[in-house]
């Protein structure tokens, strides 16, 4: 083994022990259920600081109580991500109880299906905003603790959350497609002009992740939006039968715990050359 070789193997071991985030500070936006929740409790197990956030407070603080009585250390901010005022109370927020960001991971959202001739403006523009614009604010707001001095730089990232329905489109997601494919564009720009400031974005598109926004439509889960209640979920879903999923190699949906290792991987040190790229967590679905 060579001298730098074994330094790295020597280096990775060390975070290993002290786990793959230890020390750095994690903002991750839609904390309160599935995919954010798991990755909430992901990255605090593996050292890092986590500041989550959700539009729902009540889910917020079962989440941030999870994470303190497994000896996390957390800061739950609530809000919505659309509000004009959100980026800057949640990075200055963190900045107040932590000095620094490491890692921005841009995961709330939710669906609001309609066939395309009966998609109304606001339908289009909300998940538009959500999903596009308000990452995007995000991250420029925290763009002073990420362009930053070579001395002063850490393992810095930036995960936005894509989908299948942005690489392939949707049938009945014309919105939700546009914008998951917006992101992607968006994340790209980020690698390009934060790279040499040491910072990587990177993409993830699922597939069939088991959450709110995949289960049985007939459920009743709903999310309020401008005082208007939007049905969740596809009708007659059912992702736990393997017959559901004929076009999915590994024949079955994802589990929210899978969809926050993807997460993990693209923030950790595991991933230190892997920049500008669009991750398919799948199950094989598109090959």
């Amino acid at each position: 083994m060579s001298d730098r070789l074994a330094q790295v193997s020597q280096h990775l071991s060390a975070t290993y022990g002290r786990g793959l985030l230890a020390g750095e500070v994690a903002i991750i936006t839609g904390a309160g259920q599935g995919i954010g929740r798991s990755t909430a409790l992901l990255f605090a197990k593996e050292g890092a600081k986590v500041v989550i956030s959700d539009i729902d407070e009540k889910r917020l603080a079962t989440v941030e109580d999870e994470i303190k009585a497994a000896g996390g250390d957390v800061l739950g901010v609530a809000g919505d991500v659309g509000a004009d005022d959100f980026p800057k109370k949640i990075v200055d927020a963190t900045v107040q109880k932590y000095g620094k960001i490491n890692h921005i991971i841009n995961n709330a959202g939710f669906t609001f299906d309609k066939m395309l001739h009966t998609t109304p403006d606001d339908a289009f523009d909300i998940i538009m905003k959500i999903h596009v614009r308000a990452p995007f604010r995000l991250i420029r707001q925290a763009a002073p603790y990420f362009r930053l001095k070579p001395e002063a730089r850490e393992n810095r990232s930036i995960v936005n959350v894509s989908s299948t329905s942005g690489l392939h489109g949707n049938v009945g997601q014309a919105n939700y497609a546009a914008a998951k494919a917006a992101v992607i564009g968006l994340t790209k720009t980020v690698a390009k002009e934060w790279g040499p400031f040491g910072v990587r974005a990177n993409t993830i598109a699922y597939g069939l992740i088991h959450t709110r926004l995949t289960s049985a439509k007939e459920s009743g889960a709903t999310i309020e939006i401008d005082g208007k209640k939007v049905a969740l979920g596809i009708p007659g879903a059912n992702p736990d039968a393997p017959a559901n999923a004929p076009n999915i190699p590994l024949r079955r949906s994802g589990t929210v715990d899978e969809a926050a290792a993807a997460m993990l991987f693209l923030a950790s040190p595991l991933a230190a050359y892997v920049s500008g790229h669009t991750l398919e967590v799948t199950g094989g679905s598109g090959i």
